[in-house]
């Protein structure tokens, strides 16, 4: 698992970014709206709504913050040794992982400070309010893609070749 200068730097700065940049706007919607609160954006498409989230994704797990921390250190081990089985080329799939690990530090970071997850970001589509997220689930979510999206070209490339093998 050999990483260039160029690598390290470009993950240590998206690690940087993408968890100041998730503090800075949960501290800013925190500060500037009550909890409750809705901004409309783009009229029945877009808000910034101030809501607390003391589960995972759909507000499960609510109250389980034992489980959150658990999770999270499950989820940093699998992170570091999946990161390092990966080859320099993966690069979708690397940067991914940087941009889930991101992602979870960024909510942990207020599952130990406040026990509950600032969320601000909602969504009206057609008609479906949309549960309330922020940046670093964001991260999370195009990393898991990235991943997923890199694993089936690697599936398909090595499915390729063993069809023209016959």
């Amino acid at each position: 698992m050999n990483l260039t200068k160029r690598n390290k730097l470009l993950y240590l700065i998206t690690l940087i970014v993408l968890i100041g940049g998730d503090q800075f706007t949960k501290h800013l919607i925190s500060s500037s709206m009550q909890l409750g609160q809705s901004q409309e954006i783009i009229d029945n498409f877009f808000y910034f709504t101030y809501a607390h989230n003391a589960g995972a994704a759909w507000g499960i797990f609510q109250g389980h913050l034992n489980l959150f921390f658990i999770i999270s250190v499950v989820a940093t081990i699998g992170i570091i040794y999946y990161f390092m089985q990966t080859e320099l080329y993966h690069k979708l799939t690397r940067f991914g992982l940087v941009l889930v690990f991101s992602g979870m530090i960024g909510n942990l970071i207020d599952r130990i400070i406040f026990g509950y997850v600032r969320d601000f970001i909602d969504f009206i589509i057609i008609g479906y309010d949309f549960p309330i997220f922020n940046i670093a689930d964001i991260a999370i979510t195009v990393g898991v893609a990235l991943v997923i999206f890199e694993v089936g070209i690697e599936e398909y490339k090595a499915w390729k070749i063993s069809k023209s093998e016959l």
